[in-house]
């Protein structure tokens, strides 16, 4: 099974979640600024990781998760990966997508543009971080949902 966050940026809430959901990073207490900073890819998405899958490990279930910078072509993206794995598999059981981008406040679209599409990531990452950490349950519930939808379909 496979299970893929994704989000504009592909590296705050994506990444967050991705780690949420392989225990890397708890889910019922706020972590430290520090616990976020240590993620290799909180933040560090480049221009060569656009529209990639980057593997950030397994579950519980034995799937394998992902994070994907998507950029604002969700709606082109999205559909593609499904189809092509649809294709390959035959229907869409074992695919999870995950859009974290409801969880995204605009503390963090500021620190995340000045960081990531600016390149001033000494003032934008403390900004990201921080917000990061405000929306951080609003992460949660989305692994949450994910894995209680994956706990009713997996057969």
């Amino acid at each position: 099974m496979i299970v893929i966050y994704h989000d504009v940026g592909g590296c705050h809430s994506s990444a967050v979640a991705a780690n949420i959901h392989i225990n890397k990073l708890p889910m019922d207490i706020l972590p430290l600024k520090e616990e976020l900073l240590s993620i290799d890819t909180f933040d560090n998405i480049t221009k060569n990781d656009l529209g990639k899958l980057i593997y950030i490990g397994r579950d519980e279930f034995d799937s394998k998760v992902y994070t994907l910078c998507r950029r604002h072509w969700g709606k082109l993206v999205i559909p593609a990966i499904s189809d092509l794995y649809k294709e390959l598999n035959g229907d869409m059981e074992g695919l999870f997508l995950a859009n974290t981008s409801p969880s995204v406040n605009n503390i963090m679209r500021i620190g995340g543009f000045s960081s990531r599409v600016l390149g001033l990531v000494s003032f934008g990452r403390p900004i990201v971080t921080n917000g990061t950490l405000k929306a951080y349950y609003d992460i949660v519930d989305i692994v949450k949902k994910t894995k209680e939808y994956m706990r009713e379909n997996i057969k």
